[in-house]
């Protein structure tokens, strides 16, 4: 994520000597880095990319506690500059305000009621800083938040305290389609377990730390307010706001665990501004509900690690004040060789801000080297170890090499498809949606299942292409996942074909590929397939690796495609297992090969034929598949001797009984195969 702050609201929280350029280039080499500096009306915005695990630093105060420890170390001067917020006084009056957590969804909850507000416009250097920041201003109140989160970096949320049915908040996991509307009057449906909070009367009023909800938005005729901060699971905080689509920077920043004891001083300070710039006056007491505050996490490192680990004889001071500057405690052990017989150590103390993100020695080594400075260690080239893969999935990368660039050489084209297709897809080639795994939070109806096949985004390849080349044959190398009941899919990589030209093409590419991968003992069978006719199983070994076929006439006019479609499918990684460097070779007859054609009608598969054709005949060398209709099978056999010149006569009476045979094979009669 980045985010936008001005120079001069920096130097709020920082003060130093650095010009905005030295500001960018030193942290950028330390710290967070600032992408752009600009200059927008006599002051600099710049714009700063935050790293997931550094959520602290999305805020004002976290780029400026980073600046005063990164500046010194270039020579410019910096110093954190700290406000001390002040606790309002107990109110005259006191409206009450009843929240509850039964459920404990949240970490830590806080409140404030403030009344005789008076909305208008925002100060004006609250609206410059917040257009800077690329945030829409509101009014004097709404603004109040986004400021806030900017200046600390936490997230806050304003209530219209009189449109708080009973004046009670609730804390519940919402129930499967449960709906809420949004402050844009959108309406989202919820999916079950998202956190909520309903008020007195049962009305969902928040979607906390994601979103609010209209019907308790504040509007241009509010007179008290509730000054609300939550601090939420953010893996809740992320599932919600992804299944729902709803990416607001509050979830962007919720999502990423901000520091609940940074929420204190957020809410201490949107009292002060809301004080200042709408006349509110504090009408409670501060509600705050923490149940659980974090254990104190500590982090021992040794003096002669970091030095190790870094490769430089850093001292112990520069290692104490880096730390402290970036809000760590540091407690030196003296040289006590019973109790820390390596030496000097270091009792780190882990803020609360860090507490996600620091939790070993290297951890604590890391910040030391930033902040001293990667460009002031050492260049020392490490040694190269090769890491071997496995042999399997080394194989499998050689032969999709192989594969793919073949495939082009004989002309193919490759396509690249999302591992995802529609489910207006499955139903137009009435497949069946519940085989497929289901995205909660697609970005679109087009890419919401995850393909358990190859086949349906090849069809629609074709069907979109149709029309700018008369005749397409393109290919596909992709991985599939097939649904397994409270499973991670598996995943196996498939080899999808598809053609607009005839059967014969693709069914020669295929024995094409099979050659050229050194892959012999392949065949085809009959086979019945739910969107495929004239379709057959492709074995290898008599173990099924795939299916081939042309796409059924009721689903090509589903799909509204003029021409046939012929598709296959192969399991790649039996492909990958089965190839060969180098194939088997057979003697070469040095006498003459004829070669003869014949029609039988038959009820035989090819597969059949060419079984009892070897078994029948010590003369045949080949058997080829020229053509088949309506029973008819088309073959030619290729005859020849390794001793002698065959006679045309003898080659004809080797064929005759071959068709004997398959013609006594009574055990096959009932069986009927397209290929």
């Amino acid at each position: 994520m980045n985010i936008k702050i001005t120079y001069s609201w920096l130097l709020e929280y920082l003060e130093t000597d650095a010009d905005p350029y030295e500001l960018q280039k030193y942290l950028s080499l330390c710290g967070p880095s600032i992408e752009t500096v600009e200059k927008v009306d006599g002051d600099y915005v710049f714009d700063i990319e935050i790293t997931s695990n550094r959520i602290d630093m999305a805020s004002v105060y976290g780029i400026a506690q980073e600046a005063a420890a990164i500046l010194p170390q270039f020579g410019k001067k910096a110093k954190l500059i700290k406000h001390n917020f002040i606790k309002p006084q107990a109110p005259t009056k006191d409206l009450s305000i009843n929240i509850t957590d039964s459920y404990h969804l949240t970490n830590r909850v806080l409140a404030v009621v403030l009344d005789n507000v008076i909305i208008g416009k925002s100060p004006e250097y609250i609206q410059k800083r917040l257009k800077l920041a690329g945030i829409r201003t509101l009014n004097n109140v709404v603004d109040v938040t986004n400021y806030i989160m900017l200046e600390l970096g936490h997230p806050t949320h304003i209530f219209d305290y009189d449109r708080i049915a009973k004046q009670k908040l609730i804390f519940r996991e919402s129930k499967k389609g449960e709906k809420i509307i949004s402050l844009e009057d959108k309406t989202y449906t919820l999916y079950g377990g998202d956190s909520i909070i309903e008020d007195g009367d049962g009305r969902i009023i928040d979607l906390p730390g994601i979103i609010g909800t209209s019907n308790s938005i504040v509007v241009d005729s509010t007179k008290r307010l509730l000054f609300f901060i939550d601090n939420n699971d953010p893996v809740q905080m992320r599932k919600t706001s992804m299944n729902l689509g709803i990416r607001t920077v509050a979830a962007t920043y919720n999502e990423k665990s901000p520091d609940p004891e940074r929420a204190f001083d957020s809410l201490l300070l949107g009292i002060e501004l809301l004080q200042k710039n709408s006349g509110a006056k504090v009408a409670s007491s501060v509600i705050d509900i923490y149940p659980q505050k974090k254990l104190e996490k500590h982090v021992r490192v040794y003096l002669k690690d970091i030095q190790r680990i870094i490769g430089v004889s850093i001292e112990e001071t520069p290692i104490i004040s880096i730390l402290e500057k970036l809000g760590f405690g540091v407690n030196r052990s003296e040289n006590d060789e019973l109790a820390y017989p390596d030496g000097v150590s270091f009792d780190i103390l882990v803020p609360s801000f860090r507490y996600n993100d620091v939790s070993i020695k290297e951890d604590i080594i890391e910040e030391v080297s930033r902040v001293y400075g990667y460009h002031n260690l050492p260049s020392k080239m490490a040694p190269l170890v090769y890491i071997k893969q496995p042999k399997d999935i080394e194989n499998l990368f050689k032969v999709q090499t192989k594969s793919k660039y073949y495939l082009k050489h004989i002309g193919l084209h490759e396509y690249l498809n999302y591992s995802m297709i529609s489910g207006d897809l499955i139903d137009k080639l009435r497949l069946v949606r519940k085989d497929y795994l289901r995205i909660k939070n697609s970005i679109s109806s087009e890419i919401e299942y995850m393909r358990n096949s190859l086949i349906p985004s090849l069809i629609k390849n074709i069907k979109e292409n149709s029309g700018k080349k008369d005749k397409l044959e393109i290919f596909e190398l992709a991985k599939t996942y097939t649904r397994k009941d409270d499973q991670l899919p598996d995943e196996k990589y498939y080899l999808g074909f598809a053609t607009n030209s005839n059967f014969a093409d693709l069914k020669g590419v295929i024995d094409s590929l099979f050659d050229e991968l050194n892959i012999t003992d392949y065949d085809y069978e009959n086979n019945n397939h739910s969107i495929l006719n004239n379709s057959a199983k492709i074995k290898i070994h008599a173990h099924e690796i795939g299916v081939i076929g042309s796409l059924k006439q009721e689903l090509k006019i589903a799909i509204d495609v003029p021409n046939d479609i012929f598709v296959a499918e192969l399991d790649f990684e039996t492909i990958a297992n089965q190839y060969k460097v180098m194939g088997s070779y057979k003697k070469i007859s040095p006498y003459a090969v004829i070669k003869l054609d014949s029609t039988i009608m038959s009820p035989l598969s090819f597969s059949q034929i060419k079984t009892i054709a070897k078994l029948s005949s010590s003369y045949l060398q080949n058997i080829e598949l020229l053509d088949q209709y309506e029973g008819n099978i088309t073959i030619r056999l290729h005859f020849t001797s390794y001793t002698e010149n065959l006679t045309e006569n003898t080659a004809k009476n080797e064929l005759a009984s071959i068709i004997t045979s398959i013609n006594n094979k009574k055990s096959f009669e009932k069986q009927s195969c397209h290929i």
